[in-house]
């Protein structure tokens, strides 16, 4: 126990000691550690070093008086237990051997080599009871009084242990309630002290953005949800147009979400490259772009006819580009036309869906249904 506690004194200096190694910018290296906390290591070891020493004569005196004493009643019961063995297989035999001389004996028309097999029959069975009652008279006559001699060997060194043990313990106590190291409050109890110690970090760290986050970079589920959806980005408040903001942040902090949708600026959009390269547009996209470049829009493809009872599939158009931001996301191109997989009925959560041979989460306020 004293050992464990030494390792375990050298194990909190360890994580106490700063970090060590190089940096690619060594001027921002700041030494940060935390040298009352190893100085009361080190002087808690030194104290249970010390308190090894001290016990050491009382743990030798378990070991000569208790211990190997008790070792060897041990071996002296393996013996008697090999006897009580010995005394099981004599009475199996005694019970095979009188078993055969039964059979021997209840036979009729008994022959001469029936007669020769009887006679051995009842030599054997005069041997095997002289074996077994020579072990089971032994073992009636001397396990009482090797009980009595345990009793009387017992209880005294029940008696010494207890009081070595009770001396070991009360040198323990009186060591530990004198340590004055002064990192540790000793008049608090444990949960207290370890309050006292960490004081209003938890609420620090909690403050920190970045506890917020999972590490597979998913949201957190919101207390208010009660599906625990995850939340796509809020699109309102905000005219920025440029880029799609990242869903890795909070629920409550959205400061940069996507413009409301415009035809306008879709058109436009369209408008500013030199060719339509999306070749999943809908039709109102594709003609918007033909009417700005002189032509006639092609016309709308027929709508197939439903020849089952299965309902169409559901589909919807990307309003902004979309960049997967994690393992699992869909990535897309404004006008591209998404297959839906699995949505729900709140366009600020994430839904699923495919494009051709790829499937993945996406933003629900990204897209419009069609």
């Amino acid at each position: 126990m004293l050992t464990h506690q030494i390792e375990f004194s050298k194990a909190c200096a360890e994580i106490y000691k700063p970090i060590s190694g190089r940096m690619s910018d060594p001027d921002s290296y700041v030494v940060d550690g935390n040298p009352e906390g190893i100085r009361a290591c080190e002087e808690y070891e030194a104290i249970v070093r010390d308190l090894q020493e001290t016990l050491q004569p009382e743990l030798e005196m378990i070991e000569t008086r208790v211990i190997k004493p008790a070792d060897e009643l041990l071996e002296i019961i393996k013996v008697v237990r090999k006897s009580a063995s010995k005394r099981d297989h004599k009475q199996l035999d005694y019970d095979r051997h009188r078993t055969t001389l039964k059979k021997l004996q209840d036979k009729k028309d008994k022959q001469l080599k029936d007669e020769k097999a009887l006679y051995k029959a009842e030599a054997d069975v005069e041997q095997a009871s002289q074996e077994f009652n020579y072990f089971n008279d032994l073992l009636k006559d001397e396990l009482p009084k090797l009980f009595t001699l345990e009793r009387e060997f017992i209880r005294p060194l029940f008696q010494s242990f207890y009081y070595m043990q009770l001396n070991v313990f009360y040198t323990l106590h009186e060591k530990m309630q004198s340590i004055d190291i002064g990192y540790f409050d000793l008049t608090l109890d444990i949960e207290g002290a370890f309050e006292k110690k960490r004081g209003d970090i938890k609420e620090q760290a909690e403050a920190l953005s970045i506890t917020k986050f999972k590490t597979t970079g998913g949201l957190k589920k919101g207390p208010g949800f009660k599906y625990g959806s995850r939340l796509a980005i809020e699109g309102k408040g905000s005219s920025s147009t440029s880029t799609s903001p990242s869903r890795r942040m909070t629920h409550d902090s959205f400061d940069s979400a996507p413009p409301p949708y415009s035809p306008v600026q879709a058109i436009a959009g369209l408008s500013n490259s030199s060719g339509i390269s999306r070749s999943s547009s809908t039709g109102s996209a594709w003609g918007a772009a033909a009417k700005l470049k002189g032509a006639a829009p092609p016309p709308p493809k027929p709508k197939p006819s439903r020849l089952s009872g299965m309902p169409a599939m559901e589909t919807v158009t990307a309003l902004y580009d979309y960049e997967a931001q994690a393992e699992g996301d869909l990535s897309f191109r404004t006008g591209e036309v998404i297959e839906i997989v699995q949505r729900t009925q709140n366009d600020n959560e994430w839904w699923t869906g495919k494009i051709g041979t790829r499937q993945g989460q996406f933003p629900g306020n990204y897209v419009r249904l069609n």
